[in-house]
């Protein structure tokens, strides 16, 4: 298979490159993830469906370093929210923190102290202990 073999299209729809984005789309999107901005809010932004941004992600260097600063912005604003929301009584914290678990992998750690006792006339013993 020649060169020119394997760089040509094997059908569909051209891939996008940097190029093909709109001018200014670095500052546009980290503008926007400075506001706390999601992935979907980006991809949007530049036009693009969630599966061409990933694509772009694993193949373009620059726009996934980009991106991770993005996410940094993005994750920095909504703790902001919540630091800058703790006297106020109006302030969904629930909402809040139901939102940095999904977007950002939060999940309430709860450790699990176990002790088995192995005998056929004793039962197994489980003890749940909540660790800080």
């Amino acid at each position: 298979m020649s060169d020119s073999d394997q760089t040509k299209n094997k059908g569909g729809r051209p891939t996008i490159k940097l190029t093909d984005l709109p001018d200014g789309w670095k500052k546009k999107i980290v503008d926007l993830s400075k506001e706390g901005a999601s992935i979907v809010e980006l991809s949007v932004e530049l036009g693009v469906s969630r599966d061409t941004f990933y694509a772009l992600c694993d193949r373009e260097s620059e726009f996934s370093d980009t991106i991770k600063i993005c996410k940094e912005y993005c994750e920095v604003w909504w703790l902001k929210k919540g630091r800058t929301n703790l006297e106020n009584k109006d302030f969904s914290f629930t909402g809040w923190y139901m939102n940095m678990k999904n977007r950002f992998g939060w999940r309430d750690k709860t450790e699990i102290d176990q002790k088995t006792v192995i005998s056929s006339e004793e039962p197994i013993q489980i003890n749940f202990t909540k660790k800080r």
